[in-house]
């Protein structure tokens, strides 16, 4: 068994299609295939159910990827621990983020390594909340995570705070309440609410329905959307009003406006997360590096 038939088996596995996995490796899809069977050869097992229509995993494939993780992770800081021993820090450090709730804290740190790291190879993921972010980190396909606190029962993965910041409406501009300098959430009872996913991945649909239950109603949600820039982009269109943290106000599309709430103190957390005990001397360096960039707020308590 080879480390590049791992990847492949990887690849295939998170993309479920051979073209877009082949694509993703920089190779035609035939010898992707071809990897593909020498790799279930040597574990003696069929690891993909595939048909002209979808590829879907079997059993034994389902059995293998997260130790296909493992091993991949195993090597990276193998090597890394090796390049290490020169004295310089080698390494690619994979860091999820939201590009909506970052656009202020990621740059500086991006910053930061290229300017002081520049033996550390980055790579930017976007589009990850805090639920996919965990489930990342876990699997060995990020190193660190920009997420919402707290993280409840997340076994095995660190955290550190690094901002807090005050929750506030948005509503598009023709509401009735646009023009307020503040209002309480009770007054939006009677509003269509946009909101991020309510399954528990994302901090800040968790707060937004904190608020609203605290103020004596539960919100009517007509929308759950992934995407935080995108929701704004709705709630520009007249879709509906959502409560959300103040750092997104200053990239609120046109045709939207954002609120102070009067009635509550409602504040999100930011922070970023890693795995506790495995990671390599590159992603050690950056999570160091982070405490200067992107240092824990003095009062971190909630309101």
């Amino acid at each position: 068994m080879e480390a590049r038939w791992l990847e492949a088996f990887i690849a295939v596995a998170e993309e479920l299609h051979f073209g877009r996995a082949a694509q993703r490796l920089h190779m035609a899809q035939s010898p992707l295939s071809q990897t593909i069977r020498r790799l279930e050869t040597s574990v003696d097992a069929i690891l993909f159910d595939r048909n002209t229509r979808s590829v879907s995993l079997t059993p034994a494939g389902k059995a293998l990827l997260p130790m296909a993780y493992r091993v991949l992770r195993d090597i990276a800081l193998a090597t890394a621990a090796a390049q290490a021993a020169t004295g310089r820090i080698h390494g690619t450090v994979r860091i999820g983020f939201s590009g909506a709730f970052n656009h202020m804290t990621l740059p500086a740190l991006a910053r930061a390594i290229r300017r002081t790291m520049p033996d550390i190879d980055l790579e930017l993921i976007s589009r990850i909340h805090t639920g996919e972010g965990i489930t990342k980190l876990r699997n060995g396909t990020l190193d660190i995570a920009f997420v919402g606190l707290p993280l409840g029962g997340a076994r095995g993965v660190a955290s550190r705070l690094i901002s807090r910041v005050g929750m506030g409406a948005v509503v598009p501009e023709d509401h009735p309440l646009a023009d307020e300098k503040s209002i309480r959430v009770a007054a939006l009872a009677d509003d269509d609410f946009l909101s991020m996913p309510l399954d528990g991945s994302s901090s800040m649909a968790d707060e937004l329905m904190r608020s609203c239950i605290a103020s004596g109603f539960r919100p009517r949600v007509v929308q759950e959307i992934t995407d935080p820039y995108m929701m704004l982009t709705f709630i520009a269109a007249g879709m509906g009003v959502s409560i959300v943290a103040e750092d997104l106000a200053p990239i609120l599309p046109r045709g939207a406006r954002w609120i102070p709430l009067s009635d509550q103190k409602i504040y999100m957390y930011h922070g970023i997360a890693w795995m506790a005990d495995e990671h390599s001397a590159a992603v050690a360096a950056v999570l160091k590096l982070s405490e200067k960039v992107l240092p824990t707020p003095l009062e971190s308590g909630a309101a």
